[in-house]
């Protein structure tokens, strides 16, 4: 869930990249969307769903390629910086931003999925569902997945073709999402949306 750190008028705001950084924690809870400082309020049943995903990609992701979980991980998209729940990239891709750290930019294109988990009638459901769609399409991320968790956990997995993402599958509870993911089907990962919730 993400709400506003400041109160918008028209047109673009007057905070930039380097504003984001100086931030306490170098902007660690923040995302920069169109010159705003966009705050991520993060909750323990998000938190929980976020673990979850990412311990299922773990699992399935494979010697060549890293999970990253957790807002310090950025990406440069053409409406500022955006931090994914999740980001899988290689691993060669994620030494080389560990080195360069602080920020750690992942170039969007060696991106092979991006995860964001939202609940339906938050604020951050537009974006998620139709800004970051768009950005993360422009910035070349391969695949985006959306998690629902309330009131049940669900996810969608959009498939990047040409410059715009098409949904390949919506899994319910009890229905196994088997997905061969990334450019030359890198990593098969299988999760039923039901062991989103578990303890």
């Amino acid at each position: 869930m993400r709400r506003r750190a400041t109160t918008r008028g028209t047109g673009r705001g007057p905070y930039a990249i380097g504003d984001l950084h100086a931030m306490p924690g170098r902007g660690r809870d923040y995302e920069l969307e169109d010159g705003w400082l966009v705050e991520v309020a993060r909750g323990a049943r998000h938190d929980h769903v976020v673990r979850r995903t990412a311990q299922a990609l773990d699992r399935s992701a494979g010697q060549g390629l890293h999970v990253c979980v957790g807002g310090g991980w950025e990406i440069t998209t053409t409406c500022g910086v955006r931090k994914p729940d999740i980001v899988v990239a290689p691993r060669e891709v994620i030494r080389h931003a560990l080195v360069a750290d602080p920020p750690r930019v992942l170039p969007g294109g060696q991106v092979r999925l991006a995860v964001e988990v939202v609940a339906p009638a938050t604020a951050s459901e537009r974006t998620d569902r139709v800004r970051k769609v768009r950005e993360y399409a422009a910035a070349g991320i391969a695949e985006y997945w959306l998690v629902e968790h309330h009131p049940l956990a669900r996810i969608h997995r959009l498939v990047l073709e040409g410059e715009i993402y098409h949904t390949r599958a919506v899994a319910e509870p009890g229905e196994m999402l088997v997905a061969d993911v990334g450019p030359g089907e890198e990593f098969r990962v299988s999760v039923d949306p039901a062991e989103l919730l578990e303890i």
